[in-house]
């Protein structure tokens, strides 16, 4: 068994505070909001609303007829087993590599659960502009997702490569 004090796995935390954190915030708009009722937060452009997700991002295939839960569940399974496989082989100076790769895995893990146990993912937060437009609802997951994928674009730009030895 790794190390998990050694390489990427030692961010692995990150990964579980993304998961109680969005299964937390989940619950309570599952047990506070009625469907599709919208709760203003800042009036015209942020509120909480409860939205089922049978897809992927932006609905994708969300009306397949129900063979898409168990493919993206699929698809989760083997993402995060991958993330955690590159987690582990990551050197400890690869800190913001591991910490983006971190949150994908929280992400991925949170929706997954949803997938499983609902058969849909469980979104709240509505982003708009007054309305008439309407960014698609999302959740913490999503958030960590979308923040650790922005890293790993940011490292790529800041991290040197190695130089090859000829």
């Amino acid at each position: 068994m790794p190390d998990l004090r050694q390489g990427g796995l030692r961010w692995i935390w990150i990964s579980v505070l993304v998961i109680a954190l969005d299964l937390l915030t989940k619950w309570v708009a599952l047990n506070q909001l009625q469907l599709h009722q919208q709760l203003p937060v800042i009036d015209g452009l942020f509120s909480f609303t409860l939205a089922y997700n049978p897809g992927a991002a932006f609905s994708f295939l969300a009306g397949a007829g129900g063979w898409q839960r168990w493919f993206f569940t699929a698809i989760a399974v083997g993402v995060s087993v991958m993330l955690v496989i590159w987690m582990a082989r990551l050197p400890r100076s690869r800190r913001l590599e591991s910490i983006a790769l971190a949150l994908i895995l929280g992400g991925a893990l949170g929706n997954l659960y949803d997938r499983i146990m609902h058969g849909h993912v469980v979104d709240f937060i509505l982003v708009h502009w007054q309305q008439s437009w309407f960014f698609p609802a999302f959740n913490i997951a999503d958030s960590a997702i979308t923040v650790g994928a922005a890293l790993l674009i940011l490292d790529m730009f800041i991290t040197k490569p190695a130089k090859a030895n000829p």
